[in-house]
């Protein structure tokens, strides 16, 4: 089959259709959770700073409210198309499905450059935006969340511009706030250390001890970030890190703390500069085929794919990002022998805390970390064992074990529900 090259929402259908065929799901079903709820689209026009206008494209998908309200992040970045949004909002749904919380998918973005804005001008961007979409979210109804180039600080102005128009402070209308502005403890850590979770899980299973372990990661945004340090922390050694500005390697071990702190402080919070001792520039594709036990593709969609997929030396892949190997690809990696942790199990981690910031806002009620961390862990850990059972079980690979999982309750969901009217 093609590797879906032009089209992530082409890719994400057909990890659907190959769990569909699995579970014998009847045509009807598979015809409803093959098309989104909702697709919206608006245009963003904002004032710059030297006082011109410009007009940015922004979209919502809603993919499937059928186990509750619909939940997922925005993005602003130049690749943002409604293609992804509705590939992003359908893993959403299996995301929330496969760790059995009571949220449907939806994804956000706005199709912008961040770097060629001002802070003010993002704020704008941001506030317009959400005016854009405010007929479709709600506490009960859709929650974003933050993703690629989006922040606590983003969420605040959201929330802000959601309860200016309605008069009230409404905490919930987000996930991913300050802690200031009612976000939860643990919540920034969450999507890297499900990461970490699920790659203790694997390792475990595989026999493999954390501290004679190597590992790759690819994104050294806020998922990436996390992930290595925590991984680091457990006794991995991280020989090879990226992000936009390029790759650094050590084959004796990177200083990841060190290289989180020089992010805090650089130019457009990346890599760029960075001067370890010892550690030499590599390419993002001499990262994805680094002779290391385990790569963590913490970036964006479709980084293996079949040009570089028979090249990946990894044994085990955990897709911290969303979509990062295609179909084609992993059938490759499959035939290498090689595990692949899918993104709607190993990612899971944010939107799972997402749910308990959200809990916790709509209560007024908050937890302390180590409550959320150890809850976090339990619905991983519980997770995870689920799927790779199933995946024993039937002889299959972890995504379609995953899929299998996520697909089923949500079909299940839509039986109970019956279509309206």
């Amino acid at each position: 089959m093609a590797d879906n090259s032009n089209s992530v929402f082409e890719m994400a259908l057909e990890q659907l259709h190959d769990a569909a065929k699995r579970l014998e799901l009847d045509q009807s079903t598979l015809n409803v959770l093959s098309h989104p709820e909702r697709e919206y689209t608006v245009a963003v026009p904002v004032v710059m700073d030297d006082g011109r206008i410009e007009v940015f494209t922004g979209h919502r998908v809603q993919h499937n409210s059928a186990r509750g309200p619909c939940k997922g992040g925005i993005r602003f970045h130049h690749d943002v198309s409604i293609d992804e949004v509705k590939a992003l909002a359908m893993w959403m749904t299996w995301k929330c499905a496969v760790v059995n919380i009571p949220y449907g998918g939806a994804k956000g973005g706005v199709q912008v450059d961040v770097t060629n804005l001002s802070k003010e001008e993002i704020r704008r961007l941001t506030r317009r935006y959400t005016v854009g979409i405010m007929p479709i979210i709600g506490p009960h109804s859709d929650i974003p969340a933050p993703d690629v180039n989006t922040n606590s600080e983003t969420m605040g102005w959201i929330m802000d511009t959601v309860s200016m128009f309605r008069g009230s402070t409404t905490l919930e209308i987000v996930t991913g706030k300050s802690i200031d502005l009612g976000g939860s403890l643990g919540r920034r850590e969450a999507t890297g250390r499900g990461v970490m979770f699920n790659t203790l899980e694997i390792l475990k299973r595989l026999g493999k001890a954390p501290d004679h372990t190597s590992v790759a990661v690819q994104g050294f945004g806020n998922v990436g970030s996390v992930s290595a340090d925590l991984l680091h922390r457990e006794g991995c050694k991280i020989i090879a890190v990226s992000d936009v500005s390029g790759g650094y390697y050590n084959e004796n071990g990177l200083p990841i703390q060190e290289m989180i702190k020089y992010c805090e402080t650089s130019k457009n919070h990346t890599l760029e500069g960075f001067d370890g001792n010892d550690t030499q520039k590599i390419s993002n594709e001499e990262l994805l085929t680094a002779n290391v036990d385990v790569l963590v593709p913490a970036a964006l969609e479709k980084q293996i794919t079949v040009k570089n997929a028979k090249d990946v030396k990894a044994d085990i892949i955990v897709e911290g990002a969303n979509g990062p190997t295609t179909p084609e690809a992993e059938r490759i990696l499959r035939k290498k022998g090689k595990y692949v942790v899918p993104d709607i199990l190993a990612n899971s981690g944010g939107v799972v805390v997402s749910y308990f910031e959200w809990v916790q806002s709509i209560q007024s009620f908050f937890w302390d970390e180590d409550e959320v961390n150890s809850n976090l862990k339990r619905v991983i850990v519980n997770s995870f064992k689920a799927v790779w059972d199933l995946a024993e079980r039937e002889e299959i690979d972890m995504r379609n074990a995953a899929m299998m999982i996520a697909v089923n309750r949500v079909a299940k969901a839509l039986k109970e529900r019956g279509i309206f009217p």
